[in-house]
Order: C-alpha cells, then sequence, then structure tokens
C-alpha cells in the first residue's frame, strides 16, 4: 500500500511557466509504470511559493517539494509514494542554516499563514466543481437560498466586519445594504478581476485556483441585492484565468447553480464575462462599468455611487475577486469565527502578492494585524544576500512606502493610512538597501502617468509635471526647491482629481520623500545616489558606494594591466591612505559589486592590499601650488583619517595648513585604538608622512581645550578650522559595579597598550558589545595572555556589527562569543569586579533599527566569572570642554551637527568631518568628510570650488566588453596560521602574490566603461 495516495501539484500560472504541466504527465506516467492507479495526481491552484516552482505536496503527511522538474517523478514515486521516504535534495531549506524543513506544518511560510479566501487553493482541482463541491462547495449558496433572507445574508456580512479587499477597505455588509436599498427593478453584481498593480497576482490567483467560489459568492451577492444578472471582469492578459473561469461558469450553469430557478427557489442569476484590455483605470469602479457598457474605461464624478447609479445606470454592486472569496465561507461558518481574525476594525484575513528583495517570493494570507516585519522575516525568510531591508511598497502606484523603522507597524487599514500607505489589494515589494527610493518613486509615477486616462487636468498634467521633476532629479538637473514643488503638486492631485487612482497617485513620491527625504537631498545637492542605481549618477556602483569616491574600477583594472603606480596614482586621487583602507576599510564597495550577481564580489580590498605593497618610490598626487592660498592661515584640529584628509586636499590646492593633535602620535582611532596586527604601525605612519611632506605642519601634544581654545585659533587669525576630534569617550554600561576596579573601557584599554605599548590584563577577561572594537579588544587580551576572552553580546551573531572575518578569527584564536547574553550587573569580590551577572536574551518586536529587539528571556540570570571587563558598546563626544562656548548646534546624540555637504557647523567658519559628526564611523568615511571641508573650506576663502580631483579620469586600461567575465572564484586573503599569533602583533592577513592579484582584478566587470562615442 503507497505511503502517499495524493500529489497536489501546483497548476498557477507561475508554476505552469516554470513547467509543471510537464511535471504532472511524468509523474501521472511514473504511477502507471508501476502500477499504482490509486495515487491521484492533482492539478491544483497556487500554493503560494511561487518562487520555488514547480512545487507539489505530497500527502497525506505534507512533505512539500520544490524546483521539482520532469526528471524528479521516478524519484519521487519510487521514494516517496512507494517508501515513505523524503528526496531530500527537493526540500525547502532554511536560508541561514541549510536546516531541511520538510513538511508543510514545519514550514513558517506556511504553519504562520491563516487561508480563508485562499482555503482550497492547493488543495482543490480548479477545473472540476465534484472537488469543490466535496470540499463545501455551493453550501453556502444552498445555506441561503433555502434558510436565509436576503436581510439576513446582509446582516451576516455586516456582523462579520468584511471590508472591501479592492483598496479602500469600504464595509462589504454596509455596501450590499445600500445597493439592496436603492430603488430600481434591474440590478448588476459585479466582480473587478481588473488586477493592474505591478507585482500583484492575488485576485489571477484566485480565479486560476478557485474560480467557483466566486461564482458561489456572486450568487448570493444577487440574492442579498435582488440583482439577476452578474459580470466578472478580468483582463485579457490572465488567459488562465479567463479560461478556468469560463469553464466554471459553464460547469456551475450545467449543475443549476447558475440559470433560472437555481436549486428550485425560484431564483434566477447568470453571469457572463467580460474582458478588460489592461487599462490600469478601469480598476476603479466606474471606469470598470464604462469599460463593460462598451466604451471608453474613463470613471465619472460621484455622487451618484455605482449602489444608486451604476452599470448602464442602474444600481450595482461592485467587490473584487478575495472580496468575494470569503463570502461563502462567512456563511458556512458564521461571522462571529470570521471577525475572530483581524483586528478590532479589521476583520479577517488579507492575501499578498510577497515581492521583490525577499528570499521567499509568492502569495501568502496572513490574519489582518500581523506586523509587517513577521510578513518580511518569517513568511518571506527576510532579505537575501546579506542585505539590510530598506522600505516595503504596500498598496502598488496608489500606495505608499514603510521604511524600516516602522516595520513592527501592524497591517491593517488604519495603520497602514497613518504611515501614509494604503493596504490596497495586496501588493506587497520588499526592497533592499541596493533600492534607490527616488528611482522606484519615479517608476511609480511613470506607470501612473502612462496609465492616467487623461479626463482631469490634476492627474492628466499634474503626475507629468511631478513626473518631469523626478525624471530631473534622478539624471542629476534636481535643483534646490524641487523637494518643496513636488510636495505642493502632490497635495494638489491629491486633493482634486476626479477619481480614486488619481487622488492616491502622488502617494509614491510623498512617501519616499516623507521618509527618504536625505536620498532626494543627495540626488539634488551632490548629484549622487546612494544606492548606486540612477545611471546618470552612477559610473559604476563600487564607486558610488565608497563615501570618498575612490575610482575603483579604474585602481583595480590598471592593476590588472600591471600598471601599480598609476594604480595607487588614481586612488590617492580621492583617498590618502590607501594602505590603511586596504586593511581596516568596511569595503562598501564589495556590498555594490555587480559580479556579486554573478558568483562573488572582486575583492576590491584584497587587490588594493596588493598595490599598495607593491609601491616601492613614494606616489604622490597632483599638487597645484597657490602662493595666495599658501598665505591663508587654516587651522585643523585632530590628526585622525579625517583632519588629515582635510590637510591633505587643502595642501593639494596650494594651503599649508597647520593640524593640531593631542596625542603624542598623529593618526587618530587608527593608530591609538586598531590593533597592529589588523594596522602594523609603520604602514600608517609612511602615509602620515606623505602627507606632512605635501606641506602639512602637524603639532602633537597640543590638545583642544587644555592648551588652546576654538577662540585662540580664530585670534590668531584662522580664516577657517575644521574640528575633527573624533569620538574618544567611550559609552557607560549603565548597570550597578561598572565603576569597580577592574572594568575598563575599550578606547581606553586600546589606546594605552597601542600608544605606550603595555596595558595591565586579567586571566579571565569578558568584554562587552559586538563591533570592531569589542573584536579587537578581545583578540588583543589574547595577545596580552589572558586565560580566557569571552564576549558578550545582547542581539545575534549576524548582527554584531563587527566584520563577519574578524569574529571568525577571533574565535579560531580562542575567543568565546556569547551572543543574546546581556549585563545587568558587574559581581564584586574583595571591591574589585569579579564577573558580569548575566540575561538571556530573546528576540521580540522589531525596533526602530528595522532589527528585533532584544527582551529578557525566561531563563534565570547567570555569572560569566571575570577579572577584568571591558565595555566596547559605542563612543561619544564631550562637546563642552571643546567648543568654549562657541554657539555651535549638536545633533540628538550629542554629536557636532554639519550641512552634509560642506561639513560647515552653525559657525560659519568652523568645519567638522568625522567621528566628530557623524558619530563612530569607518576611516573612509572620516575621509570622506575631511574632503568635503577642505572643499568648503577653499570654496569659503577664494569664492569658487578648485576641486580639481574630482573630475572622473577615463581609464585606458585594455578592456573587451564582449569578452565573458572571467570564470576564476574569488581569491581570499591567505592570513597568518592561529599558533604563529600568539603572544605577538604580527599581521595576521599576508599579500597576495602579483598572479594572484592580477587574476583577481580581471575578474571585474568594469561597470565604469562606457563605448567611445
Amino acid at each position: 500500500m503507497p505511503n502517499v495516495t495524493c500529489l497536489n501539484v501546483c497548476t498557477g500560472a507561475g508554476c505552469v511557466a516554470a513547467g509543471s504541466l510537464a511535471v504532472q504527465a511524468a509523474l501521472r506516467e511514473a504511477l502507471a509504470r508501476r502500477g499504482l492507479d490509486g495515487v491521484k495526481v492533482v492539478g491544483t491552484g497556487c500554493l503560494g511559493p511561487c518562487a520555488g516552482g514547480p512545487v507539489l505536496i505530497c500527502e497525506p503527511g505534507g512533505i512539500f517539494y520544490q524546483k521539482v522538474a520532469p526528471a524528479d517523478a521516478d524519484r519521487i514515486v519510487e521514494q516517496t509514494v512507494v517508501r515513505g521516504a523524503v528526496v531530500d535534495a527537493l526540500v525547502w531549506r532554511k536560508a541561514e542554516s541549510g536546516e531541511p524543513l520538510t513538511r508543510v506544518a514545519d514550514n513558517p511560510f506556511f504553519s504562520r499563514q491563516v487561508k480563508i479566501a485562499l482555503r482550497h487553493c492547493g488543495i482543490i482541482d480548479p477545473l472540476s466543481i465534484d472537488d469543490y463541491v466535496a470540499h463545501g462547495g455551493y453550501a453556502a449558496l444552498r445555506l441561503a437560498l433555502a434558510q436565509l433572507t436576503p436581510a439576513q445574508v446582509i446582516a451576516a456580512v455586516k456582523d462579520s466586519g468584511l471590508r472591501g479587499r479592492g483598496g479602500a477597505g469600504f464595509p462589504t455588509g454596509l455596501k450590499w445594504e445600500l445597493c439592496r436599498q436603492a430603488r430600481g427593478e434591474v440590478k448588476y453584481v459585479l466582480c473587478n478581476g481588473d488586477e493592474g498593480d505591478p507585482g500583484a497576482f492575488m485576485d489571477r490567483s484566485l480565479l486560476e485556483g478557485d474560480p467557483h467560489s466566486v461564482i458561489e459568492a456572486m450568487i448570493i451577492a444577487g440574492y442579498a441585492i435582488g440583482g439577476a444578472q452578474g459580470y466578472a471582469y478580468v483582463r485579457a492578459e490572465y488567459p488562465l484565468a479567463v479560461e478556468r473561469l469560463g469553464l466554471a461558469i459553464g460547469q456551475a450553469r450545467a449543475r443549476g447553480y447558475l440559470g433560472r430557478n437555481i436549486l428550485g427557489s425560484g431564483f434566477a442569476f447568470d453571469l457572463e464575462i467580460r474582458m478588460g484590455s489592461g487599462a490600469f483605470v478601469c480598476g476603479e469602479e466606474t471606469a470598470l462599468m464604462t469599460s463593460i457598457e462598451g466604451r471608453r474605461g474613463e470613471p465619472r464624478p460621484r455622487p451618484p455611487f455605482p449602489a444608486q447609479a451604476g452599470l448602464w445606470g442602474r444600481p450595482s454592486l461592485l467587490n473584487n475577486v478575495e472580496t468575494y472569496a470569503n463570502i461563502p465561507v462567512i456563511l458556512t461558518r458564521g461571522p462571529a469565527w470570521f471577525a475572530a481574525h483581524g483586528t478590532a476594525k479589521s476583520k479577517g484575513t488579507k492575501v499578498f502578492a510577497l515581492a521583490g528583495a525577499v528570499r521567499h517570493t509568492g502569495l501568502v494570507e496572513i490574519p489582518i494585524g500581523t506586523p509587517l516585519g513577521d510578513i518580511i522575516y518569517e513568511l518571506g525568510g527576510g532579505v537575501p544576500r546579506g542585505k539590510r531591508f530598506k522600505a516595503a511598497q504596500l498598496g502598488g502606484p496608489s500606495g505608499g512606502c514603510i521604511p524600516r523603522e516602522h516595520l513592527n507597524v501592524p497591517v491593517d487599514y488604519e495603520s497602514l493610512q497613518e504611515l501614509g500607505a494604503i493596504m490596497g489589494s495586496g501588493g506587497l515589494i520588499v526592497m533592499d538597501e541596493d533600492t534607490c527610493m527616488v528611482d522606484m518613486a519615479r517608476f511609480f509615477l511613470d506607470f501612473v502617468q502612462d496609465e492616467s486616462c487623461g479626463k482631469c487636468p490634476p492627474c492628466r498634467i499634474g503626475t507629468k509635471r511631478m513626473l518631469e521633476i523626478v525624471n530631473r532629479i534622478c539624471e542629476g538637473r534636481g535643483e534646490e526647491g524641487d523637494l518643496a514643488r513636488l510636495e505642493e503638486l502632490g497635495r494638489t492631485i491629491r486633493e482634486t482629481s476626479l477619481c480614486g487612482l488619481g487622488q492616491t497617485a502622488p502617494n509614491p513620491v510623498l512617501s519616499t520623500i516623507r521618509y527618504f527625504r536625505d536620498e532626494y537631498e543627495a540626488h539634488i545637492r551632490e548629484k549622487r545616489c546612494p544606492a548606486g542605481v540612477c545611471p546618470n549618477l552612477v559610473r559604476a556602483p563600487c564607486q558610488s558606494a565608497c563615501p570618498a569616491n575612490v575610482d575603483v574600477p579604474g585602481f583595480v583594472a590598471l592593476v590588472g594591466a600591471g600598471r601599480i603606480a598609476e594604480a595607487l596614482r588614481l586612488h590617492r586621487e580621492r583617498n590618502p591612505f590607501a594602505a590603511v583602507c586596504a586593511r581596516v576599510c568596511f569595503h562598501t564597495c564589495e556590498d555594490k559589486c555587480r559580479r556579486g550577481t554573478v558568483d562573488e564580489p572582486v575583492s576590491i580590498r584584497g587587490v588594493k592590499r596588493f598595490m599598495v605593497d607593491e609601491e616601492v618610490t613614494r606616489q604622490y598626487p597632483e599638487v597645484r601650488p597657490n602662493a595666495t592660498n599658501a598665505a591663508r592661515p587654516v587651522a585643523i584640529v585632530g590628526a585622525g583619517p579625517a583632519g588629515l584628509s582635510c590637510a591633505y586636499f587643502l595642501a593639494r590646492l596650494g594651503y599649508r595648513p597647520r593640524v593640531f593633535e593631542g596625542e603624542s602620535r598623529p593618526g587618530g582611532m587608527p593608530v591609538q585604538t586598531i590593533p597592529a596586527y589588523r594596522l602594523p604601525r609603520e604602514i600608517l605612519s609612511l602615509e602620515v608622512r606623505m602627507i606632512e611632506r605635501m606641506g602639512v605642519a602637524i603639532e602633537t601634544n597640543r590638545r583642544l581645550g587644555r592648551d588652546f581654545t576654538l577662540g585662540d585659533l580664530r585670534r590668531q587669525g584662522c580664516a577657517a578650522v575644521c574640528l575633527a576630534v573624533g569620538a574618544p569617550a567611550g559609552v557607560r554600561l549603565g548597570v550597578p559595579g561598572e565603576d569597580l576596579p577592574g572594568v575598563d573601557d575599550a578606547i581606553r584599554f586600546l589606546r594605552e597598550y597601542n600608544i605606550r605599548g603595555s596595558a595591565p590584563i586579567g586571566r579571565d577577561v569578558v568584554v562587552v558589545g559586538g563591533g570592531n572594537a569589542a573584536i579587537d579588544t578581545a583578540r588583543t587580551a589574547v595577545r596580552l595572555g589572558a586565560r580566557s576572552v569571552t564576549v558578550l553580546y545582547r542581539r545575534t551573531r549576524d548582527e554584531m556589527p563587527a566584520y563577519a572575518e574578524e569574529i571568525e578569527e577571533a574565535e579560531h584564536e580562542g575567543v568565546a562569543i556569547k551572543v543574546l547574553t546581556a549585563p545587568v550587573e558587574i559581581v564584586a569580590r574583595d571591591g574589585r569586579a569579579a564577573g558580569v551577572r548575566c540575561q538571556a536574551m530573546t528576540l521580540g518586536e522589531f525596533d526602530r533599527s528595522g532589527r528585533r529587539r532584544p527582551t529578557t528571556a525566561a531563563e534565570q540570570p547567570f555569572v560569566v566569572p571575570a577579572d577584568q571587563v571591558i565595555t566596547a558598546i559605542g563612543q561619544r563626544l564631550e562637546p563642552a570642554a571643546l567648543l568654549d562656548g562657541l554657539p555651535v548646534t549638536l545633533t540628538r546624540d550629542g554629536f557636532i551637527a554639519i550641512d552634509p555637504l560642506t561639513g560647515r557647523t552653525s559657525v560659519d567658519w568652523l568645519y567638522c568631518g568625522g567621528d566628530a559628526a557623524l558619530g563612530p564611523s569607518s576611516v573612509v568615511e572620516a575621509v570622506a568628510g575631511g574632503e568635503r571641508a577642505a572643499v568648503a573650506i577653499d570654496a569659503q576663502l577664494t569664492g569658487a570650488e578648485h576641486a580639481f580631483w574630482r573630475r572622473d579620469k577615463e581609464c585606458d586600461a585594455p578592456f573587451n566588453p564582449a569578452a565573458e567575465p572571467a570564470k576564476t572564484p574569488r581569491a581570499r586573503l591567505e592570513l597568518l596560521p592561529v599558533e604563529r599569533r600568539r603572544q605577538n602583533f604580527n599581521e595576521v592577513e599576508q599579500p597576495w602574490t602579483a598572479a594572484i592579484a592580477t587574476c583577481e582584478a580581471k575578474r571585474c566587470l568594469r561597470c565604469d566603461y562606457r563605448e567611445p562615442s
């Protein structure tokens, strides 16, 4: 006897396109060859996980297979049907761990859903009325005609709290009641199946997978309002839906569910299909009715509303497909059962087409009120390829975006409206950090403008003017005032357009301006697309992603051609710290590398490391002497990456800036806190000396607030001052016992060792934090001889801000990482720290960072023994001691507020860059801040911008755009063996040979390349 008696194969449009009909045929042939005639192969409606198609479920047992091919039929039959075993290669797996999720019940994509509208999809054969009836089909119609009056039917729909699923959320029962009360002998029941939102396929899937439920509901609606004729308006672009709905109508008519005297009740109702030609505006109710009448689909003013005068001037009831799909189950299971799902104001469930940057795209049905983050991360599996969630677009072209700070929003009508979005018909497009929100708004605005019927000027002309402005912004021609114009136009269109589609047309633009204004401003003011998408603003995504705008493809190509000196000079056009960044950069360029869409990103940092290690003769950038500039006194406070970069770029313009450093060595946080095994001291010293030789004077042991003030510099004649002191103070834990002896701060600890060459170390060290400072501290403690080193972090390992490779190497060196662990007290013994009392954490709701907030778990607190506790949970600025009473505006977090384009503070002669303005950030971000300040200082003092290095240089390294990309895999940096790292600070990462570096450089796709004109 077979272990499986039914194979439910998805035959929704997506799986059919992927080959499910061939799979279905292959399974039947495989069963026939083994004489398993009792095993059914059922072609069903959409099962949901469209990205994995073709998909099937084996019943009983619920074994789920995806990406099934006809060639898999024999082993499915042999292993699963006959023996009850699982075909391991076809099961769903967790993205993070690869753990198999064999059965539907174990898979959150299915188990978190509550299927009401989709209750039959994936279970019944949509081509069989018998299958529908066997699963309770037409029972609601029998109940209504035999036991309920029309008023009782309407009362049940009202009591259920069902609201229209087409977008506006109007109460369905009230709409039915108004239509019944309307005067008129002839009334019509209409179904809106014109689903035109980009990325939406909810109604199509329902019509393909369960057409009889819609037919049954429309008959019930006709009985309730007194209508005898129905029309299902379906766009012709859905041929499978049209075919199956037409077949179902014929079956229903043959069985007596349509026509005269239905089920002997004396009630008559018939139904026809009307096909739309794909005009988006025909999704609007009055335009749809005009189209059915055979005229051009255009909306008309309301009132009168369709319930009073709709199709051919008669009272008409219009609902969408999903709304109707809920009606039969409301009657058979009762309105109270339906109302038990959802929220107080939004009852039931909602079907969403989950698409975009999410692992598991497809069709999902969830209780209304489910948090948006749960839909994306639990059902959708989160954002793939390690990218960060950025926003979700709900409601299609009429909707708006929800940013990461609102991932916890319950998905219901009222909550979404408060945030500037709408539920819409159910399109949900997930966007990651690689999405440009300005470009996304342009896409939807272009769609709406293209689809505007043109009847009313606010929509026809207003959206065109909005599109022209957004196009200019994307092309780098945006102007100050454009955002105000867009907002004013959007409000006018929203208030004066004729129909709901026109009134909501500005939503994508208005919501993206609301939440991503800084992205618009970057396009307008900096002529930069932060996401690396807009072609006119992006030479290459890697270059666009680099805060310093280094010509990444240029220097990589030159390394590939063996022209190392040229590559270095090109790099130093925009960043003086090539050797430092080759070792400690966050390499955001690699995050945007398009080679990653082929296999893995180019190891840009590895290529750079080879390049700088090959430097024999120091490659200086172009310097333009200028006697006038040399005479202008400019002071820079802080000799870290931001301050030295500001000095570097000023020196290239002929200035002779003076840099004041409070410590004994220049270099800032890199020299003070980054261990030598990551950044050897001589490497940083070489680059500092290069800057000095360009005419920069560095004075060490000159501390702001102790030896001089900003006012002193101004009184001494400084025309401009750049404040680049970093964020040198650590953030306190805020727990009892943190002032005990034996408790230290990571910045102090690392600075003491790096500057003095020694630091006290305990036997058992606990480090609190998850960033690079925490991991640097832990690995330093290991090298200094600690017996045990434990890192405590309150979130998950995936959320640790430190580089993944640094965390991995820390573990190789013996560091223990305890995640979801929060310190609550420093335990004392004999007046000193003796341990950390910890509380296990669990992940709760999403916070404003888009991550799940750690909350206290049920476990009892426990103690991690330690005779030294080092905290590394953040950095802060102590501005009062630095500013000398100057009226400098601060940010909410206590850092220096600046103009992001120029670095200028609220004091017109004072500029700021690096951590003092941004908070804790990377070396390359500090370099970018210093460069911006230098350019702005020069512009202030001379009245014009002279940043000659900002002009892109064409790379003449050989490149054949017609050639296939190199097939070689990404090269890995060689690492010093763990046993050779003990009790020393030798550099861990080892350089490549020329052959490896050249090969890796040639993996570059040269996104910067343009055909000669």
